[in-house]
């Protein structure tokens, strides 16, 4: 593949690197100690108390609901480990999925939300890009050490 000033699996780590970075940014801009005391999980009851899905509503109240300490720490642990890992590129393949699934998780709950539903699309889309280009071929610990 022809590519202008880097070669075509670097860009793809461009890509990679650049899609940890929006998921250290999403990660960051959190507020820990509400999210913690529950104030994200409230905010997603609320979304989903009003979702037009029966499914994503009992969904919720079943998996969600009842621990939102736990989720609070799942979620923002999960986008901080996404986030490292792709910037790190450690364990990229499984970081991508996992980041795709979080995207599609987030794509559905906020599915009347068009603002969210972009920032989501295009995590989605680069995610699996970065996957079946194979992504983690440059600039990763993943090809430092040989996984993969």
């Amino acid at each position: 593949m022809d590519a202008i000033w880097l070669t075509g699996a670097e860009w793809l780590a461009v890509l990679r690197i650049g899609l940890g970075l929006w998921w250290l940014e999403s990660w960051r801009h959190k507020d820990k100690k509400s999210w913690f005391e529950g104030a994200g999980i409230s905010w997603a009851a609320d979304v989903a108390a009003k979702h037009r899905w029966n499914a994503v509503r009992s969904g919720f109240d079943v998996v969600v609901k009842p621990r939102p300490r736990t989720m609070a720490y799942v979620v923002l642990y999960a986008e901080l480990a996404l986030g490292l890992g792709l910037v790190l590129g450690f364990l990229t393949p499984i970081a991508l999925v996992g980041g795709l699934l979080l995207n599609l998780l987030y794509l559905v709950l906020m599915i009347h939300d068009w603002a969210e539903q972009g920032q989501n699309s295009m995590m989605a889309l680069i995610s699996v890009v970065a996957l079946f280009g194979m992504s983690w071929q440059s600039w990763s610990l993943d090809s430092a050490l040989g996984l993969f």
